[in-house]
């Protein structure tokens, strides 16, 4: 894939349009990584769908702890779509921010401006059809999952203040059972699958390739 017109010097609002560059997979499978490794070599802003679960302030702590966050219906999708659509047009959004520790949409915004390309990371982020519609670029991420397993491991102990035990068992009973039901089927929409456990400058070089970019830009 070739960006017609596309050079270097050129300005956002020169473009006929942003680029949107979609990656999704299995939860830790790499996304955030090459997400950002790519949105660093692009000079291009981050939209996490991850920003887009519903807010559940309205139930009590207990209550919010036993959502099923590995089905597409935890995310807001209308909003995601609106504010996707905005982003293809060339418009700055405001992105919601989310609060995983007590799982409710914070009051914080974030402004994602303008620019070349976009991307768009999340778990579900090839699963709507009104999403993958407006991607450029669609892009899946895999790894086994005894890889997932053991980065949710580290990742939800450092940062959102679970007990080891308590991330296996969400694992076990929800994250691994939804991958295979919703997650996984939306592997053959991608335009290019890509291994999470190779070296980033491998996946980065794969991705530009398919751009028809050069690594060293």
């Amino acid at each position: 894939m070739t960006l017609p017109g596309y050079t270097s010097d050129l300005r956002p609002d020169q473009l006929p349009h942003p680029h949107l560059i979609g990656l999704a997979g299995p939860s830790c499978a790499g996304k955030s990584e090459i997400a950002q490794r790519l949105a660093a070599v692009l000079d291009a802003p981050v939209l996490l769908l991850d920003s887009y679960y519903h807010d559940l302030a309205h139930l009590p702590p207990e209550e919010r702890r036993l959502a099923n966050f590995d089905l597409p219906e935890a995310l807001d999708v209308d909003l995601l779509t609106g504010h996707l659509q905005g982003l293809s047009q060339g418009k700055e959004i405001e992105a919601p921010v989310y609060d995983f520790t007590r799982h409710v949409r914070t009051k914080e915004i974030r402004r994602v401006p303008v620019a070349a390309f976009v991307i768009v990371e999340g778990l579900f982020a090839l699963y709507w059809e009104s999403i993958r519609d407006l991607l450029n670029l669609r892009i899946f991420v895999d790894a086994p999952d005894e890889v997932c397993l053991q980065r949710r491991i580290d990742r939800d102990v450092r940062e959102r203040g679970r007990s080891p035990e308590a991330v296996v068992e969400q694992f076990r009973t929800t994250v691994r059972p939804m991958a295979e039901r919703y997650l996984l089927p939306t592997k053959r929409f991608a335009d290019l699958v890509l291994d999470g456990t190779l070296p980033l400058e491998q996946s980065l070089a794969a991705v530009l390739g398919h751009l028809g970019m050069p690594l060293s830009r």
